[in-house]
């Protein structure tokens, strides 16, 4: 886990990682933009295999709101189309509109984003000083907190789901205080299950040995404490690294689950309800005659 500064790309500094490292393969579980930091999930290797079952965790920022002023990426790396004067507001003021913000909610994507209209890439349009409309779409907001007011700036504590642009609601709370806003700074500081006070600043990466950097790097079923474990026997375990399904399982577990055979993780199978498992994604590791990683 890295800690991303302001000022370089996610893929910038996951290239950091890669070097220390001495990888060819890795990847990371959701961008963040140039002007924000914190936390940024890399997946090494054959870890790589399960970032796409991170995608969907719920991720929790710290933001600050800029009131009065509007860019056109509704960030503070856009120029800026529009000032307004910030309303008297006090903080019981301000946190009674946040609170409609709570739950889940219809959210326009901005333009400055990767989503695609017509197969192009929005951020693309709106270089190109194209606007388009842009469907809404369902986010969650599981909590958004006023932690500090200092007109025009406000301070948020956000966790959110999946898909959720938080210059996106950095611009409907400008919307709903009518002065416009735009997202001033952004830190993400947890992508469940991971926290940011336990991943390495790129200051601290360079510093550290190879091997150091290492012994940090966590087993990949750490990344998924939310599937259920089924423990398979040999057998078993054998038919499905061979990309077998199989039948008669005694569960009426239905779904995702984490698999393993003598305490090592395989990778990740689907239960039907009926008691049969399909592999899904695989570790494969060695199958000796006393079983799983035993030669």
């Amino acid at each position: 886990m890295l800690d991303k500064p302001v000022g370089i790309t996610s893929n910038a500094a996951l290239s950091r990682l890669k070097r220390k490292l001495s990888l060819r393969k890795a990847g990371h579980t959701g961008t963040l933009d140039p002007m924000a930091s914190g936390l940024l999930v890399a997946c090494l290797g054959q870890a790589t295999r399960v970032a796409a079952y991170l995608l969907d965790a719920d991720k929790t920022y710290q933001a600050s709101v800029h009131l009065g002023l509007v860019t056109d990426s509704e960030d503070a790396e856009g120029e800026i189309i529009g000032r307004h004067e910030v309303p008297a507001l006090d903080r019981a003021a301000v946190e009674a509109e946040l609170a409609q913000f709570s739950g889940r909610i219809e959210q326009v994507p901005p333009m400055h984003s990767a989503l695609k209209h017509q197969g192009r890439r929005l951020y693309e349009l709106a270089r190109a000083g194209q606007q388009v409309e842009r469907p809404a779409r369902r986010v969650v907001i599981h909590e958004i907190e006023l932690t500090d007011f200092q007109p025009p700036v406000l301070s948020l504590h956000v966790r959110c789901s999946k898909g959720t642009y938080i210059r996106a609601l950095a611009r409907d709370i400008g919307e709903v205080l009518g002065c416009g806003a735009h997202l001033s700074a952004l830190r993400r500081v947890a992508s469940e299950p991971f926290h940011v006070a336990d991943a390495v600043s790129l200051e601290a990466l360079d510093r550290m040995p190879a091997e150091a950097v290492q012994a940090r790097v966590l087993p990949a079923d750490r990344a998924l404490p939310h599937l259920p474990a089924i423990e398979l026997s040999v057998e078993p375990a054998r038919r499905v690294l061979q990309g077998q399904k199989l039948s008669d399982l005694d569960t009426a577990q239905k779904g995702l689950v984490r698999l393993y055979a003598a305490g090592q993780f395989l990778g990740i199978g689907e239960l039907d309800g009926a008691g049969h498992l399909r592999p899904v994604r695989l570790f494969p590791i060695p199958l000796g005659p006393g079983g799983p990683g035993r030669q």
